[in-house]
């Protein structure tokens, strides 16, 4: 209950300031990306930027630190899955 009471509050602000940022910044401004330009709210263009960085970032933190330790964490368990497993010279009593 608590946990999706925190989820709709921390969705609510974020919608909050996301409107408010949208709505304070309505000047368009010229985004050129090399290949492609278009007019965008300068609202829209921060959160757009806001949002693709904190995608990247997210994504390269999982891929530097989250994805390795998961791996040694499946080796760490498939070692002590094969030391708790009797073996062939174990005795059958």
């Amino acid at each position: 209950m608590l946990r999706k009471t925190g989820f709709y509050l921390i969705a609510f602000v974020a919608v909050v300031v996301g409107l408010l940022v949208g709505t304070l910044n309505s000047t368009p401004v010229n985004v050129d990306l090399l290949w492609i330009q278009f007019e965008l709210p300068l609202g829209l263009a921060i959160l757009l930027g806001f949002s693709v960085g904190l995608l990247v970032g997210l994504s390269m933190i999982y891929l530097a630190r989250v994805l390795p330790l998961r791996l040694q964490l499946r080796k760490a368990r498939a070692s002590l899955n094969r030391q708790d497993t009797p073996g062939l010279n174990s005795p059958d009593d």
